[in-house]
Formats: structure tokens, C-alpha cells, sequence
């Protein structure tokens, strides 16, 4: 019996496709090691043309047909990896996800208040800055109502939003910042430092196309906050 190899004809766009019982030469751990690399690096292929089209158009104004032509693939060769539209959608919101989290879980209750709250919302206005089409992709989902990821939003971050309130109401309690709603406290750091990513066309309109959508932000957010946490 032959082994299984990667067929040295690979499909148009260059996937190769594993054919059962094709004869090849080799060390069959090295063809192994050689189809993973092309799978990963296809499949990144996908994935990052697919968050180029659903920043652009969202999940509804999305097609198959544009993320495959986004990667360079043919559309055969991209349903060789993801079964439709929607399992690339939720490979991205799976990976963005506990980035989106990360800045809050940081929050450290033992820190000074309004040292923690500023490096929250610099965490906040960083990933704007450096992830503005992960973050078009979750308003996109946000806006049609969640419908993929709305456990997510239930569980996992409702928990840390509330875990993250409570330390911000003991610290308002303790008179060690101003009395704050703690929910609406981070919700208006998402407000603010979001807005850079969702609406840097807007900005870059009103500010002019050579000025970068974040310049000056950092300073005048911390000054704001400074101003409203202050006891």
C-alpha cells in the first residue's frame, strides 16, 4: 500500500491536498512537517484576508467569494479549510477575543486607582491603534446583535466587567476615587478609545489624511480622566 502524500500538483492557488495512497518519496515525518506548514500558512492566508472583508463589509455584506480572492485562493481551496462564511467569522472572534479581554483582566485591585484606570484606558487606546480591524470586526458583531457571540458576552465578559466593577466601587467607596458608576466608568473607555479605530475614517476626514487618528489622544483622555476620578 502507498502512503498518503501531498500531491506535487497542488490545487490552483497553491494549497496542497493530501491524496490518500499517492506514492511520493521522502521521510514520511518530513512530508508531514511540509503539509502542516502549507496548511498553517494557508489557512493564516484566510484568516486575514477574511478580516480585511468582514472589517469592511461585516458578516452580512461578506462573501466567500471575496475572502478567497482577498487570499489569492480559489474558492474550492478556501472551503478546503473552513466549511462557509460563518466558520471563518467565528475563527476570528474566537482569536480576538481574549485579546479584547486582556486589557480589563489586567486591572490590579492592589494598584494605585488612578494609576490602573489611565493604563487600562492606554491598554484600551493601544489596541485601537494597533488592532483597529479586530476591532471593526467586534462592533460589526455588536451592531447585528451578537448573534455569534452572545454567550461570550453573557459568561466570560460580563464576569470580568463585573469583577472589574466591584473593585472600582470599593475604590470610590474608600474615598480613593471620585463616586463614579463603575459600569459606566468603562464603558465610556470603550466609548473613547474604540472610537479611534471604528471611526478613523471619520477622523482622518475632519483632521486631515496625514495626521495619525491618535495623536494627542493619550494625553487628553488621561487629563479627562484625571479630572473625573479625582476625589
Amino acid at each position: 500500500m502507498h502512503e498518503d502524500c501531498v500531491d506535487s500538483h497542488p490545487a490552483p492557488g497553491g494549497m496542497a491536498i493530501v491524496r490518500p495512497g499517492l506514492r511520493c518519496g521522502g521521510h514520511p515525518e518530513r512530508r508531514e512537517s511540509m503539509t502542516t506548514r502549507i496548511q498553517k500558512a494557508n489557512r493564516k492566508r484566510i484568516l486575514d484576508a477574511a478580516l480585511d472583508v468582514f472589517s469592511a463589509h461585516g458578516f452580512r455584506g461578506a462573501t466567500l467569494d471575496q475572502i478567497a480572492e482577498a487570499a489569492g485562493l480559489s474558492k474550492p481551496n478556501l472551503l478546503y479549510y473552513f466549511d462557509n462564511k460563518e466558520a471563518i467569522h467565528r475563527a476570528l472572534l474566537t482569536r480576538l477575543l481574549d485579546t479584547w479581554l486582556d486589557p480589563l483582566r489586567m486591572l490590579d485591585p492592589n494598584g494605585d486607582p488612578e494609576t490602573e484606570i489611565l493604563a487600562y484606558m492606554r491598554r484600551k487606546l493601544h489596541l485601537s491603534r494597533d488592532f483597529p480591524r479586530e476591532s471593526r470586526l467586534f462592533a460589526n458583531e455588536i451592531l447585528q446583535g451578537a448573534p455569534r457571540i452572545e454567550d461570550f458576552i453573557r459568561g466570560d465578559l460580563r464576569g470580568l466587567v463585573d469583577e472589574k466593577a466591584q473593585v472600582l466601587s470599593n475604590w470610590a467607596q474608600s474615598g480613593r476615587i471620585a463616586p463614579v458608576d463603575p459600569y459606566h466608568l468603562i464603558f465610556s473607555i470603550w466609548a473613547l478609545t474604540q472610537h479611534y479605530a471604528d471611526f478613523a475614517a471619520q477622523i482622518a476626514m475632519i483632521r486631515g489624511d496625514a495626521t495619525d487618528p491618535l495623536d494627542g489622544a493619550d494625553a487628553f483622555l488621561a487629563q479627562l480622566y484625571r479630572r473625573l476620578l479625582t476625589p
